[in-house]
């Protein structure tokens, strides 16, 4: 597959200690060759000056990695100049006036996906590992990108592509059927491969929730303690905490990693009828937020002696657009009772009791059960995991009674839908909208 050549700089806008300009294309050691005046080996780095015409414009690094042995599976040239946005905009009008292209957003990823260097899920994760917000989601990345996560894929497929050739065959000789597919064990096939997709959507939803990181909204009665819970947890004194009642009206949002995942947590006003406009409006958006949230932490305050009526209050001032599922029931000031007879989780805001502990039930109600997560992964492959097991399970329940010709259909189905993970089937449009998410560049 023939390509223009494309130039980009590789590395964040503004100033730097270095800035990488990177060439991909047939025409990628030529423009790198006529820009430092040297002739480039492979794999070397070499320190040259770059010029512009007759003018000396920096002093840096050029390397180039002859195709199909590079990211892109073609020709790559990069130039590590000094990281200022003048040079570096000034070597890249220099490249485009000499024959080169802007690469597009993601452009260059692409191109390796297309020249089978690589498959569109570990294309996808090369946006992930760049844009990891902790150690735990950059490892499950890395994994990603040296493809477990795609290998997991390919082997359903291609067991499911076993299927599916056994029973053409059983279309081709009708009157075999029945010996046929019994004795290639195929109804023991399509059980295991149902239960190993099972497994697979397990593993890729904790996946996405490491990379995605999930939405936490903590609500309450007023003074409860839920502005002193964000600020445990935060490490940091960010929210305004009084003995006076309806202190918090506006949403409080930061962003902080709970034992490796990205959490999105919210404080929000105290949930209770109130005739004040503004704390009216608070309580509106606390509910508005409760209803977004993946989870929901409802505190009360330990010392009430009616906490279980205060809890069941807060959930009906919630309505019907918050599953119950998601609540996480909490008494707070557990430091100043000493009988716990009430079904919640006790903890301390003031001393850190039960805060731990809090984090390892966020954990467990969004799915995180491992100490480590395997690989991370996207909405898209989550959905088309569920697509593809739903497709194998009407193949399942419809093996003794349904006919060969819709069992292979919905085979067929079932294999595409993980194809498209690592696009091997898959639409032009989607290829667009995957790699338009990448940064110039990458």
């Amino acid at each position: 597959m023939e390509f223009d050549t494309i130039v980009a700089v590789a590395t964040p806008p503004g100033q730097g200690g270095v800035g990488i300009l990177r060439l991909s294309g047939p025409e990628a050691r030529a423009l790198g060759e006529g820009l430092t005046g040297a002739k480039l080996s492979a794999r070397r780095a070499q320190f040259s000056e770059v010029r512009v015409g007759e003018e000396i414009v920096d002093q840096g690094l050029a390397l180039y990695f002859p195709g199909p042995h590079s990211f892109t599976g073609e020709d790559v040239v990069e130039l590590q100049l000094h990281g200022s946005p003048m040079v570096l905009h000034y070597v890249l009008d220099a490249c485009c006036r000499r024959g080169a292209r802007l690469a597009r957003p993601g452009e260059f990823s692409e191109r390796a996906y297309l020249n089978d260097k690589m498959d569109l899920a570990q294309a996808e994760a090369v946006l992930d590992l760049i844009a990891s917000g902790s150690q735990a989601a950059a490892r499950a990345a890395a994994r990603s990108l040296q493809g477990a996560f795609s290998a997991r894929v390919h082997e359903l497929a291609s067991g499911v592509e076993r299927l599916r050739i056994l029973i053409e065959a059983s279309i081709d000789f009708p009157e075999e059927e029945e010996d046929f597919l019994g004795e290639h064990g195929v109804a023991e096939d399509l059980a295991r491969l149902c239960g190993d997709l099972e497994d697979l959507i397990d593993a890729s939803a904790q996946g996405r929730v490491l990379n995605d990181g999930i939405s936490v909204a903590l609500l309450g009665s007023p003074n409860a303690g839920k502005s002193s819970l964000l600020n445990r947890l935060s490490g940091e004194e960010t929210a305004i905490v009084t003995d006076v009642p309806g202190t918090t009206r506006d949403l409080l949002k930061i962003d902080l990693v709970l034992k490796g995942v990205p959490v999105r947590l919210v404080d929000t006003a105290g949930l209770r009828v109130t005739q004040d406009p503004v704390e009216r409006e608070g309580v509106r958006r606390a509910q508005a937020e409760a209803e977004r949230a993946d989870l929901v932490l409802l505190l009360v305050d330990a010392t009430a002696e009616d906490a279980d009526d205060q809890f069941s209050a807060l959930k009906s001032q919630l309505g019907s657009g918050v599953n119950e599922s998601i609540i996480l029931n909490l008494l707070n000031k557990s430091d100043l009772v000493s009988l716990r007879q009430h079904n919640a989780h006790y903890l301390s805001a003031k001393t850190g009791e039960g805060v731990e502990e809090l984090v390892e039930l966020i954990h467990k109600r969004v799915g995180i059960t491992r100490e480590a997560t395997e690989f991370t992964a996207r909405k898209r492959h989550v959905e088309a995991l569920i697509l593809a097991q739903e497709h194998l399970r009407t193949s399942e329940a419809g093996l003794a009674s349904q006919g060969l010709e819709l069992l292979a259909e919905d085979l067929r189905l079932g294999h595409e839908a993980l194809g498209e993970i690592v696009g091997r089937v898959t639409a032009d449009d989607l290829l667009g909208r995957i790699f338009s998410e990448f940064c110039i560049g990458k």
